[in-house]
């Protein structure tokens, strides 16, 4: 099972809070959101996918793809989301989850098929973000395998509890999936990269250009 954690997007990306006013950032992140679920919803042979929220355009989206939903009525963190649908899915017997964010909007099917092709018949994938601190895809067979704990500089946590289980833990590359969008930088790499996704367009006339560096990039 693919699982797509999503917070509440009226209070989407505060780290680009000097740049952008909120309606701006959550139309970011919902633009984001939908180029990740069409992604999704264009691969045929894609597993079932589940989106943990309980945001309005979250469980709107997931409706028109057709996706199911796990109510995330705490709206904690990503990481209490996780947890929480990782314990619903050992209780249905789910084999594996592979977590994905929904704000890596670059993300091409073929990633997704790379990681299940690459997934040890137990143990892990880990997929490192764009700037080698963050993780941006884990799979887990079986899927409570170690906890997923996500934060800025959560790769090097999951990497060490997926090698404390003693079963195999691959570390992919896969640039789509790395770009996920925290800052000005991120946001100019969104732009200038080949592609029209809805969050390419709508940023490219924001002239992400012109921003300044911010001081945690």
């Amino acid at each position: 099972m693919i699982l797509v954690p999503v917070k509440n997007l009226s209070g989407a990306k505060q780290r680009l809070a000097a740049l952008f006013d909120q309606p701006s950032r959550t139309e970011l992140a919902q633009a984001m959101l939908f180029d990740v679920l069409e992604t999704l919803s264009t691969w045929s042979d894609r597993p079932e996918v589940s989106i943990v929220s309980s945001d309005s355009f979250a469980l709107q989206l997931a409706r028109q793809f057709h996706f199911s939903v796990i109510p995330d009525n705490a709206n904690w963190s990503q990481t209490d989301a996780i947890e929480m649908a990782t314990r619903l899915c050992e209780a249905q017997g789910v084999d594996s989850t592979l977590v994905i964010p929904g704000d890596i909007p670059l993300v091409q099917s073929w990633e997704i098929e790379k990681i299940l092709q690459s997934a040890p018949a137990e143990g892990s994938v880990l997929v490192r973000a764009a700037d080698g601190r963050g993780t941006n895809a884990i799979w887990r067979r079986p899927v409570g395998l170690f906890p997923a704990r996500f934060g800025n500089d959560s790769f090097e946590p999951h990497h060490a509890a997926a090698q404390a289980t003693g079963k195999p833990c691959v570390v992919l590359s896969l640039p789509g999936i790395a770009l996920d969008i925290d800052n000005p930088s991120d946001l100019r790499a969104l732009a200038a990269a080949p592609g029209e996704t809805h969050a390419q367009r709508l940023i490219r006339q924001w002239q992400v250009d012109d921003l300044p560096v911010a001081a945690n990039e």
